[in-house]
């Protein structure tokens, strides 16, 4: 559980959240206690025009189910990269770091994208901006101790306690946390159930975080 101590350790999970569902909120409620974080903040992504909108719901629906999932938690979901107006991630988190200097961040990923992640733009840079913990995914974890960015990022991994320990955070450092397996997934969701979005009003809904209205308008 964070105490005092860790209120400026700040946790930052990217995602579409397409649905965003449980199995989000139990691996962030995990990722909090490990580190001793005070929140993480769900990073809602906008639509991206070079990917097909077929399946991509709004933006205020998507940011919607977050909301509902982070209910009572301390998860913030926000979609401060539509004001921000990045297309990457480093760009994003360098900007969030700028933007929030009293708070220090981890930036929260699977094991599969640790497995792809030297193929992001700048992902050492991403490294040097803030730490990285993964979170373990069945299936992903072997690709991951494998790849590229691991035979780079393995220098600097250390334990969950030491990490918990610090009293400030330095970059590159890498976590790596170990969670049981959860087969929830927004593929599995939107399969089942097409229409899942009807749930969500489309009305306009303001931002928690940056406080900027977000309207309809503002689709996938």
């Amino acid at each position: 559980m964070s105490h005092p101590a860790a209120a400026q350790r700040t946790g930052l999970m990217g995602g579409s959240f397409n649905p965003a569902h449980g199995g989000h909120r139990r691996i962030t409620r995990f990722a909090i206690d490990a580190l001793c974080l005070y929140e993480t903040w769900w990073l809602v992504s906008p639509g991206n025009p070079l990917k097909s909108r077929d399946d991509m719901a709004p933006l205020v629906k998507r940011l919607r189910s977050a909301r509902a999932q982070g209910r009572r938690a301390p998860i913030v979901p926000t979609a401060i990269e539509r004001e921000l107006g990045t297309r990457y991630t480093l760009d994003t988190l360098r900007r969030i770091v700028r933007r929030y200097p009293r708070r220090r961040f981890v930036w929260l990923m699977g094991a599969d994208n640790l497995a792809q992640f030297h193929l992001w733009r700048g992902w050492r840079d991403i490294a040097r901006t803030m730490p990285i913990a993964v979170i373990a995914r069945p299936g992903y974890n072997a690709p991951a101790m494998k790849s590229p960015a691991m035979a780079w990022l393995r220098r600097y991994r250390v334990s969950a306690a030491t990490f918990r320990k610090r009293g400030r955070w330095s970059a590159p450092a890498l976590v790596f946390l170990r969670f049981d397996p959860d087969q929830r997934s927004a593929t599995a969701i939107r399969r089942g159930r097409e229409d899942w979005a009807s749930d969500f009003s489309d009305t306009p809904l303001r931002d928690r975080l940056t406080f900027r209205r977000i309207d309809p308008t503002e689709d996938a």
